[in-house]
């Protein structure tokens, strides 16, 4: 009898830390911050010019969305590696800005969006007066991955595989080499920076809102990135990155229209 309640109470803990996992969003306090790196940051990209931004306050999503997120609202999960607590992967830009406003449109928001045309050629345009769920810009990611701190990740000097899902083959600046899964892990694994984000560094790489380009120069308010361009922002590294690309600072760039098990995204509202 006592084995049986143990087993029930067990079962009873596995799924409350299960339905614990729900996407609640973080609000994010406004603030002015340096962006970029210091020229003496080891493995640091000539594109990570510093500069002064102020970003207006916003609310992210405390996960990456997942695959479970995804298909509720999109009725097909593209995944590679298949679980509903995993992060969805394989998704273009084009797909993580359909699904903004459809779940924005299903809680009953105004998308934040209007998109025209069809496939690659679709032109999205954002309404900086919606309410709804969308990408956050390059800004506003560096912003909340800081979380206050000033070094190369959010951790500190360095990250561990402890503290991130990366490829341990290849840690950053000569730390000890760590554990490779090979594969995404479930949201929440890791612990969150000081302002309650998961997966900021690693799991897969973020879409961000604005077009790759240059950093324009001089203190900027709300920046949204180059006016046009080829490929759009990724950020955060993914579970196949080295350590390098986890940088808080570390860009990356792609084709919109393109796929991969290493890129999924995150929400942000007003």
């Amino acid at each position: 009898m006592k084995k049986s309640l143990i087993f029930i109470i067990m079962v009873c803990l596995i799924i409350s830390s299960l339905t614990a996992q729900e996407n609640t969003m973080v609000r994010i306090n406004g603030g002015t911050f340096t962006m970029g790196s210091p020229a003496n940051e080891m493995r640091r990209g000539i594109d990570e010019i510093r500069r002064k931004v102020t970003v207006s306050s916003f609310q992210m999503s405390k996960y990456l969305v997942t695959q479970k997120e995804y298909q509720d609202i999109m009725g097909a999960n593209p995944s590679y590696f298949i679980g509903d607590n995993l992060p969805v992967e394989h998704v273009s830009w084009f797909d993580a800005v359909e699904y903004c406003n459809r779940r924005s449109q299903r809680e009953g928001l105004t998308p934040a969006y209007a998109i025209t045309g069809s496939g690659d050629d679709r032109v999205v345009t954002w309404n900086h007066n919606a309410n709804g769920y969308r990408l956050p810009t390059e800004a506003e990611w560096e912003y909340a991955c800081r979380a206050g701190t000033t070094t190369p990740f959010n951790t500190g000097n360095n990250i561990t595989t402890d503290q991130a899902n990366y490829d341990g083959n290849f840690p950053y600046n000569n730390n000890a080499k760590g554990e490779y899964h090979e594969k995404t892990t479930p949201v929440g694994s890791f612990s969150p920076n000081a302002w309650g984000l998961y997966d900021m560094h690693g799991n897969v790489f973020e879409w961000c809102w604005d077009w790759y380009g240059a950093y324009a120069t001089g203190a900027q308010t709300n920046p949204t990135g180059a006016v046009s361009g080829v490929d759009r922002v990724l950020r955060g590294g993914s579970w196949g990155s080295s350590g390098q690309d986890l940088r808080s600072a570390s860009r990356n760039d792609i084709l919109p229209g393109s796929r991969s098990v290493g890129i999924g995204f995150r929400l942000v509202r007003p």
